[in-house]
């Protein structure tokens, strides 16, 4: 896999990622997805976990019956890089995708 790049300095976490919190000190994005229940959460985390054994870049999380707490940043790097943003839009589209049914 190639090496990750690193966002620019001016890049617009509000306009792309605009439910996600960015803490810039830990260099981390964060998101809380609520589900109707757990099986629903559950479905949202297979469709996350099989992406990124895919893009190979795996999410810190955590699960509560419905509730899912992501933790996106490219450790090997220290830093946030395109592959958070890949994988935060994904799961951006996944949480839509099982809340849709």
């Amino acid at each position: 896999m190639s090496k990750p790049n690193l966002l620019a300095k001016d890049f617009d976490f509000e306009k792309v990622l605009g439910n996600w919190r960015v803490n810039t000190s830990n260099q981390e994005l964060e998101r809380i997805f609520l589900f109707k229940d757990f099986k629903t959460a559950f479905q949202f985390m297979t469709l996350c976990a099989n992406f990124a054994e895919e893009l190979d870049h795996h999410p810190d999380w955590s699960n509560s019956w419905n509730t899912v707490t992501v933790r996106l940043s490219t450790h090997s790097m220290k830093a946030l890089t395109d592959l958070d943003i890949t994988m935060a839009r994904a799961m951006d589209q996944f949480s839509l995708q099982v809340l849709g049914q």
